[in-house]
């Protein structure tokens, strides 16, 4: 969809100069909401969002860009929201995560390290009559097809 692809173009043109900072997600929804999401290495904060909002608003309007009113969120992504990017896994290592695999099969354990092949989790396995141990378990990313950050409330 063009007004995505405009809207990837303005976000990265706004946080050029914040190598910190990167696009997740850009998602224009049938209800004309247009929804950013926007990440940083240790975080992003409100101002980052709103100076984002006024650039990419400003610059749709200007070329009007949508020809129908539209509501634009920018935020980082929600705590349930899927890890999509390598750089939001690396953010991560030290977190409890879930890993839902191409075989159904889910996973649950302590992200311990990223590659450019795919995750490694430290995951507590539990033999029949056995007490539970720690084992570490690579997986690859071509089967995985969803990871997602546990959060506790404990």
């Amino acid at each position: 969809m063009q007004i995505e692809s405009r809207v990837r173009e303005l976000v990265e043109e706004k946080i050029a100069d914040r190598p910190e900072l990167f696009l997740v997600d850009v998602k224009m929804l049938p209800n004309n909401k247009l929804i950013i999401h926007v990440d940083g290495d240790q975080g992003i904060n409100i101002q980052d969002c709103a100076a984002i909002s006024r650039h990419v608003g400003f610059h749709l309007e200007e070329e009007n860009v949508i020809d129908r009113a539209y509501n634009l969120e920018v935020s980082s992504p929600g705590i349930g929201e899927p890890l999509r990017m390598e750089r939001q896994y690396r953010k991560n290592i030290g977190r409890e995560v879930s890993v839902k695999l191409v075989s159904g099969e889910t996973k649950e354990g302590k992200l311990l390290a990223v590659n450019e092949a795919g995750i490694s989790i430290e995951a507590k396995v539990k033999e029949k009559g056995k007490k539970a141990v720690l084992e570490e378990t690579s997986i690859a990313f071509d089967e995985i097809t969803e990871i997602k950050v546990l959060i506790s409330f404990k």
